[in-house]
This record gives C-alpha cells, structure tokens and sequence, in this order.
C-alpha cells in the first residue's frame, strides 16, 4: 500500500476526533474545542497548519481542566484510536489539551 494523502489523513482526523469528543462527554466530561487549523501561533511545522491537530479545552462540572493529569485518561483512549494518533501530554514540552495525527515525521 502506497503513502496516505494528506487529504485521507484530514479527513481520518476529522473522524477519530469525532470520536473522542464523544468519548469525552460519554464519560461526563465537556469540551470547547480551540485550534483545529491555523496559520500562525504555533511551533514551527505545527499540525495545526495542516489540519491534523485540534486544541480540546476540557471541563468538569463548569471548571476549566488544565493539567496533563486530567487530559491523561483522554489522551490515552485517543492514542488507542489509531497508531497515526498522538497525544501533546507525551510531548518533551507537554502540551496537554493536544491532539495530533502524524504525518512527515511530524506529531
């Protein structure tokens, strides 16, 4: 089998995304979603800029979730979605609330 077009891995993402967002609230959680694509404003080669990356601002009962700990349970049931998945929690630098596909060696 030959390379998946970027094309097929946008839309993949748009699926796998669907998903976990339903995962998410499934399990009695909210989201509001932040980039999904970009020009500008992140790191150098960003999946952002190409659509394979979403930005997920996670909830509970109204509050605002921002540590890696409380992405963990997420992240992990996306990196399980698909081997293309990866999740910022894991990053040197950890990004939590990202949510990537590779694609060029690039998360």
């Amino acid at each position: 089998m030959g390379a998946v077009t970027l094309g097929a891995k946008q839309r993949l993402f748009a699926d796998l995304l669907s998903q976990l967002i339903g995962e998410i609230y499934a399990r009695g959680y909210e989201v509001s979603i932040g980039d999904v694509w970009a020009k500008s404003g992140h790191m150098e080669g960003s999946m952002h800029y190409i659509k394979l990356a979403a930005d997920l601002n996670l909830f509970k009962d109204g509050v605002y979730l921002r540590k890696t700990s409380d992405h963990k349970q997420f992240g992990e049931f996306w990196e399980g979605l698909d081997d293309l998945c990866r999740w910022g929690g894991r990053f040197t630098r950890p990004d939590a609330n990202h949510y990537s596909l590779t694609h060029g060696g690039r998360a």
